[in-house]
């Protein structure tokens, strides 16, 4: 791995860790063009598929577009269909649903990813809803 890969790397994670929102790879793309204008796109791109498989950050896949999160314990999301806002779901993780589609289908299962999806407060509001 050459130098400039490694702290290319490192400001697209800086770029991640700077953020509580659940970032899509084009609004990590835009911060790092702040601090390195010469960094492309495929290049973000690339360092944030790294740093996924890696473990470093987690790849959180919505409707919308694929988004990154700092947090690495396994948890559900939610998803807003007005806005594209993405939070973590205030719900724990249920290994036991592991367990049973490992025990029914014969397969290993190393996770299961959720995510909910509805409309937040905010497009509810702005809907006239309650």
């Amino acid at each position: 791995m050459s130098t400039r890969n490694t702290k290319q790397r490192q400001i697209v994670l800086d770029a991640v860790k700077s953020r509580r929102d659940h970032p899509s790879a084009d609004d990590i793309y835009l911060d790092v063009r702040q601090k390195d204008n010469r960094i492309s796109r495929g290049t973000v791109y690339r360092n944030l598929n790294h740093l996924a498989e890696s473990g470093e950050i987690t790849h959180v896949r919505v409707p919308s577009a694929d988004r990154y999160d700092l947090r690495l314990d396994r948890h559900y999301h939610l998803f807003c269909v007005g806005c594209g806002m993405v939070v973590d779901a205030p719900v724990p993780y249920q290994e036991s649903y592991d367990e049973t589609v490992a025990a029914e289908t014969g397969f290993q299962i190393q996770r299961h990813r959720t995510v909910f999806e509805g409309l937040c407060p905010r497009c509810r509001a702005a809907a006239g809803e309650h």
